[in-house]
C-alpha cells in the first residue's frame, strides 16, 4: 500500500473461522457491556474471589477434528496464549471507545485499547494458560477466563520471547491487579 494514498478503513474486511470452542464451568461473563460503559456483574470483591477460582479452573479447548495435527508439539510447552472471541458480547458493546476499567466509576474513563475489556471494536481476547494435558484434539488448560462455548481463534505457545522486562502499568491497573491477587 502506498502510504501517500488515503487509507479507507471500510475497504478491508477480514473473516475468521473458529479453530475450536471452549468447554468451561464458566457460563456467564463477569463484565457486561451496556450502551455507554461496561459493568462489573458481581462487584470487585466477588470478582477477586472469582479470579482466584479462574486461575485454578481446568477448561478444555476442543479443536476442530478436521485440523488434525494442529496441536502436535504444543504439549512440549508449559503455557500457551489462547485467543478467543467473547461471543456473549452484545453488538452495541463493539461500538464503545471509552470505558471505566472493570466498570468501576472510581477509575478514569479511558480508551478501550488501554483496558482488557471485551467491549472493543474487534473483541479478540487473550489469556495465558497452563497446559495440563492433550488428548487428541482436546487440550486441557488451567486459568482460562473464557466462558463456555467461546470460539477459539488461535493458540500460540507461550515463550520467554512473549514476555517483556521493565513493564509499566497505570495506577488503576495496578490497583485491579492487587485486588484480584490478594
Amino acid at each position: 500500500m502506498d502510504m501517500k494514498q488515503s487509507i479507507r478503513f471500510d475497504d478491508f474486511e477480514m473473516r475468521l473461522k473458529p479453530v475450536g470452542f471452549v468447554r468451561s464451568e464458566l457460563k456467564t461473563p463477569s463484565l457486561k457491556a451496556n450502551r455507554e460503559d461496561i459493568e462489573l456483574e458481581k462487584g470487585l470483591q466477588r470478582t477477586a474471589v472469582e479470579a482466584k477460582y479462574i486461575r485454578s479452573l481446568i477448561s478444555e479447548l476442543v479443536i476442530n477434528p478436521e485440523l488434525n495435527g494442529i496441536l502436535d508439539g504444543l504439549e512440549d510447552f508449559s503455557h500457551a496464549l489462547v485467543l478467543y472471541w467473547p461471543h456473549l458480547l452484545p453488538p452495541h458493546g463493539r461500538s464503545l471507545t471509552k470505558v471505566h476499567p472493570i466498570g468501576q466509576k472510581s477509575f478514569p474513563l479511558v480508551g478501550v485499547f488501554a483496558t482488557c475489556s471485551p467491549a472493543r471494536p474487534n473483541p479478540i481476547l487473550v489469556t495465558t494458560v497452563r497446559i495440563i494435558e492433550r488428548k487428541e484434539n482436546i487440550l486441557q488448560v488451567q486459568g482460562l477466563e473464557a466462558v463456555d462455548g467461546s470460539p477459539i481463534i488461535d493458540i500460540k505457545p507461550y515463550t520467554t520471547y512473549c514476555s517483556a522486562e521493565d513493564v509499566r502499568v497505570s495506577d488503576w491497573m495496578h490497583q485491579i491487579q492487587q485486588a484480584i491477587s490478594t
